[in-house]
C-alpha cells in the first residue's frame, strides 16, 4: 500500500497526509480528554437550578412591587347613608355619605363664609352636587334648630313688654314710614321695644331699604299684626352695582349668598358686564323669587 502511495500525485499525497493528521489529532483528544457524562449531567443540573432560582427571585420581586402598588392606591371609602346635619357635619361625615372631597371642601368654605342651610332643599344648591346625589341624601338630612335665638323666649317677651310700657305709644291708626323711622320712633309702636326696633333698623341697613312692608316679617319677632302700623312713602332704596361690587359685598345682602355672588363674579369674568337680571335666570342658583326680590336691589350701570 505504501508503494502505491508514492505513485500518487503531489496534491493527492498532501490530501492523504492531511486526513491522517486529523485522525491522529482526534484520537489524541479522545484519549487525553475523555467525555465524562456524569460531570456533564451534574453541570447541566446545576445550571438548571441556577435558572430556577433566578426566575423565583424575579417572581418574588414582582409580587413585592404588586403589593406595594396595591398599598399605595387609596382605599375606596365605604358609603354610610345615615342622618347628618349639613350645618355641623365635618368633612369625614360628608365623605362617608359618598360626596367627593371637592364638594365637602365647598360646603365647609360656604359655612366659614357665614352660609347656613335652613332647609333640606337648600342643600341641593351646593355647587357640584348633582340632582341624583341630592335625591339619595335628602331623606337623611336633618336641620337642627340652630337658627332660633338661644336666649329664653319668655325672658325676651317680658323685656319687650317692659320696654313697651316705658315709652309713649302711638294711638291706633298711626302710620310710620318704614324706611325713615329710627329706633326711637319704632319703639312708639305697640308691641315693639328696643330689641325689635334695633333688629328692624339693622335689617333695613343690610337690605338697603324696604320696598314692601311685608318684608318686615323677615325680622325675628315681627308678626302680621305689626304691619298695620307702617307705610312706605319714601321708597328710595340703596342699590348694589352688580358689575362693580366685590364678592363680600354681594354675598352680604340678605337675598344673596356665596353661590349667587360667585355666579355673578364668574359671569363678569367670562362674559363681561351684566345688563339685566334676565341674564342670570339660566343659572340654577337663582330662582324666580330671587330674581324678583333682587330686582329692587341690584343695578347694572
Amino acid at each position: 500500500m505504501w508503494k502505491d502511495f508514492f505513485y500518487f500525485s503531489k496534491s493527492e499525497r498532501r490530501a492523504v497526509l492531511f486526513l491522517l493528521t486529523l485522525l491522529f489529532v482526534f484520537i489524541c483528544m479522545w484519549v487525553l480528554f475523555p467525555v465524562k457524562e456524569e460531570e456533564t449531567l451534574e453541570q447541566d443540573q446545576e445550571g438548571i437550578e441556577e435558572i430556577k432560582n433566578f426566575l423565583a427571585g424575579v417572581h418574588e420581586m414582582e409580587e413585592r412591587q404588586s403589593l406595594q402598588y396595591s398599598y399605595d392606591k387609596p382605599k375606596k371609602r365605604k358609603v354610610v347613608l345615615a342622618a347628618f346635619d349639613p350645618n355641623s357635619a365635618d368633612s369625614i361625615d360628608f365623605l362617608q355619605r359618598g360626596l367627593p372631597p371637592f364638594i365637602a371642601h365647598t360646603i365647609l368654605q360656604y359655612r366659614r363664609a357665614g352660609g347656613k342651610f335652613r332647609t333640606a332643599d337648600d342643600f341641593s344648591r351646593v355647587y357640584g352636587l348633582s340632582s341624583e346625589e341630592f335625591k339619595i341624601l335628602k331623606p337623611y338630612i336633618r336641620i337642627a334648630e340652630v337658627f332660633r335665638r338661644k336666649q329664653d323666649t319668655l325672658h325676651a317677651v317680658k323685656k319687650m313688654r317692659k320696654d313697651t310700657l316705658a315709652v309713649y305709644k302711638y294711638p291706633e291708626g298711626t302710620l310710620v314710614d318704614l324706611n325713615e323711622a329710627d329706633t326711637t320712633e319704632l319703639k312708639k309702636i305697640p308691641g315693639i321695644g328696643s330689641g325689635i326696633a334695633r333688629m328692624i333698623v339693622a335689617y333695613r341697613n343690610r337690605l338697603g331699604g324696604f320696598y314692601d312692608t311685608a318684608q318686615l316679617k323677615e325680622v325675628d319677632y315681627v308678626n302680621e299684626d305689626m304691619l298695620k302700623w307702617f307705610k312706605l312713602e319714601n321708597s328710595s332704596i340703596h342699590r348694589i352695582n352688580a358689575n362693580k361690587a366685590g364678592l363680600d359685598k354681594l354675598r352680604s345682602h340678605p337675598y344673596m349668598n356665596f353661590y349667587k355672588a360667585k355666579v355673578i363674579m364668574e359671569y363678569r369674568r367670562k362674559k363681561g358686564k351684566l345688563k339685566s337680571l334676565s341674564q342670570l335666570s339660566l343659572y340654577e342658583e337663582f330662582t324666580e323669587k330671587d330674581l324678583e326680590r333682587l330686582s329692587y336691589y341690584l343695578t347694572f350701570d
